[in-house]
């Protein structure tokens, strides 16, 4: 029988938890081991009870998510849960397996989930498939001309929104879907994926140059928004 990853949900927000919780049900590598509203609870439960996941909120009072990353134990995976895409790379920097941005997606959690469980079978041999073929692509299905269209991540060259509707570019052509930017963000990888502009999320390898007020992109220049400047900025710089 497969070992279940022991997890752990420490958040505040009750809607959050129980959103997660549901979503966490229907993924069989997973078994909840309890549920906290803040990160001392959670930290005391760790004291005498075993956990191989945590999904951590990071703005929570007294003890934040990320000062929690760094007392738990290094077998102990974590996944940050947040609505403010700007703690990234402090996150990233921590180890930490993903970052996903409310409100989580459930395509979105499995993808995560997968990192974990393969992170896992290389202390262990797992005697069953786990959710997705590690050889698979990320992907997201998109409805365009009436119809299901699945678009690896790894084609994607940025996304443009259109009020109600998004523009997605790849390599290869142009997807419109009626869907918001913020709501597609929430299911892209946020290491490999970058928010310059309320209009524009920017695939990171397909960044030619870059100023503080531009972005240069497979024959594109896209402009950079003050409220994203800083964000930006801290995300390429940890490719210098």
């Amino acid at each position: 029988m497969t070992k279940k990853l022991l997890a752990l949900i420490v958040d505040d927000e009750p809607a959050a938890r129980e959103i997660l919780k549901t979503h966490l049900q229907r993924i069989p590598e997973v078994a909840i081991q309890g549920e906290f509203i803040n990160a001392i609870d959670a930290l005391s439960f760790l004291k005498n009870n075993p956990a191989d996941l945590v999904f951590l909120d990071i703005n929570m009072p007294e003890v934040t998510g990320l000062s929690f990353a760094k007392l738990v134990q290094k077998e102990i995976q974590v996944i940050f849960t947040t609505a403010h895409r700007e703690y990234a790379v402090e996150g990233f920097e921590l180890q930490a397996v993903d970052y996903l941005l409310k409100p989580i997606s459930f395509e979105r959690l499995v993808q995560a989930v997968y990192k974990c469980t393969g992170r896992q079978s290389e202390k262990q041999t797992l005697e069953k498939p786990l959710v997705l073929d590690k050889t698979a692509n990320p992907f997201v299905f998109v409805r365009s001309d009436r119809k299901m269209i699945k678009i690896d991540f790894d084609e994607i060259i940025y996304v443009e929104s259109l009020s109600d509707y998004i523009k997605i570019h790849t390599q290869t052509e142009t997807h419109v879907t009626r869907e918001t930017i913020s709501n597609f963000e929430s299911k892209l990888p946020p290491d490999q994926f970058l928010r310059i502009h309320r209009s524009f999320i920017v695939a990171a390898s397909a960044i030619k140059a870059y100023t503080a007020e531009h972005i240069e992109i497979e024959g594109e220049t896209l402009p950079i928004s003050r409220s994203y400047r800083d964000t930006v900025v801290q995300f390429l710089a940890k490719y210098e």
